[in-house]
């Protein structure tokens, strides 16, 4: 404990000294994509002093890049981090999602080669998971991949690929063996994005964004050597990845609760719904607003919880499927708060008369709506918690 303290009075210091005012509070977060340019420049000052700390990646071994410290230890980073309201430096697909599984799964070579690579914030990674015809039976993928030589030579496609428009990188599934059953003969593997084989095609969302695309393979090629995985066995490998996804450190990361830029319901109401006697006029959005608050308060420390009891720390197992589904229905409750307390300011589409953040919380209004589908429907999230949490009969 004596050892704890020291780690939290060293902390303490360090980020006092080092997080410049402008990487304090809501504001802009590098995923590490070489294709967007960090522009602020306390962000790039911050960005910059914790990859040199090892906090890009705080529980990572230090020979990949990460601070190499221990649960405990990136905890009191984490509350230090939070008492001064530090943003994340790094938040990206490759810190949350495949670092932690090539952690797991890769070869030493692999991580040598892609893991200090994420920690510095040089490559972003994209997932090529559901295709057409694929996505809740993920495990029907057509996509296949065959052995050339040294490469693997890959046609097919995938769709609701986010953030491919900026990804240096996709882990995907392919179906490497077309005769096994549908659950095997799949492998997971890294290619660039950079290719002739490769195309992206957004797709544009009733939100107005376009953060998914579709991604076409005519003839691109994967390494060998970036085969994650056992071949054909990459079905596990990929459900493992996606609880690296919903929970872990590094979502412990993005600021407790999982639900990044989700706070201020009580200073919307206050602005628009009003205050009597100190409290929110409204008796009804008050009650919504204090459960809102509480249950994301529970599931933060409901996961904090879980990942203290995993072993060593890591990732929990299907018990991640909790907190995904909880999330999303948190991340679709306090939109629906945001934009209805605004009365009709909460629902303008454009025009100099609506602030640039009752603009933003429309569009995250709507596109909240696919929070309970993308990344496993929270109904495959039921029935996971059915069988692997509760063991209750198929």
């Amino acid at each position: 404990m004596a050892d704890l303290e020291a780690f939290r009075a060293e902390a303490r210091a360090w980020l006092d000294k080092n997080c410049p005012p402008g990487a304090r509070g809501p504001g802009p977060v590098s995923n590490g994509s070489s294709k967007t340019k960090i522009t602020d420049p306390d962000t790039r000052l911050w960005l910059t002093r914790m990859i040199e700390r090892g906090w890009t990646v705080p529980t990572w071994p230090r020979e990949y890049g990460g601070g190499g410290l221990s649960t405990e230890e990136c905890i009191v980073l984490l509350e230090e981090m939070k008492s001064i309201g530090a943003r994340p430096a790094l938040y990206s697909i490759g810190t949350r999602m495949l670092g932690p599984t090539l952690l797991e799964f890769g070869t030493e070579e692999q991580k040598k080669r892609h893991l200090p690579r994420i920690a510095r914030a040089e490559v972003e990674w994209c997932q090529g998971y559901s295709e057409p015809g694929a996505g809740s039976d993920l495990a029907s993928l057509r996509t296949r991949a065959v052995l050339e030589g040294d490469r693997y030579v890959i046609n097919g496609s995938k769709i609701w690929t986010s953030s491919a428009h900026e990804a240096d990188w996709m882990f995907v599934l392919v179906r490497t063996d077309p005769d096994a059953p549908k659950h095997d003969g799949i492998s997971l593997m890294l290619l660039p994005m950079n290719q002739p084989g490769v195309s992206i095609k957004p797709i544009r969302l009733i939100s107005g964004d376009s953060p998914f695309s579709e991604t076409f393979f005519d003839n691109a090629h994967a390494d060998v050597r970036d085969l994650v995985g056992d071949l054909n066995k990459g079905w596990a490998v990929g459900k493992r990845l996606l609880q690296h996804e919903r929970s872990g450190m590094e979502s412990l990361l993005a600021g407790g609760t999982g639900n990044r830029g989700l706070t201020g319901l009580a200073e919307i109401a206050r602005k628009y719904v009003g205050v009597e006697n100190g409290k929110v006029k409204d008796r009804v959005a008050r009650n919504q607003i204090v459960k809102n608050e509480m249950d994301s308060r529970a599931l933060a420390l409901t996961q904090r919880r879980v990942v203290e009891e995993s072993a060593e720390g890591g990732t929990p197992g299907p018990a991640t499927s909790i907190f995904k589904m909880i999330r999303t229905d948190l991340e679709k409750a306090y939109f629906d708060l945001a934009t209805s307390m605004r009365g009709a300011q909460g629902f303008g589409w454009e025009g100099a008369s609506f602030t640039d953040k009752e603009l933003e919380d429309l569009r995250r209004l709507l596109s909240s709506r696919a929070a309970s589908i993308y990344s496993g429907s929270n109904e495959i999230q039921r029935n996971i918690i059915a069988k692997r949490v509760l063991g209750l009969p198929d």
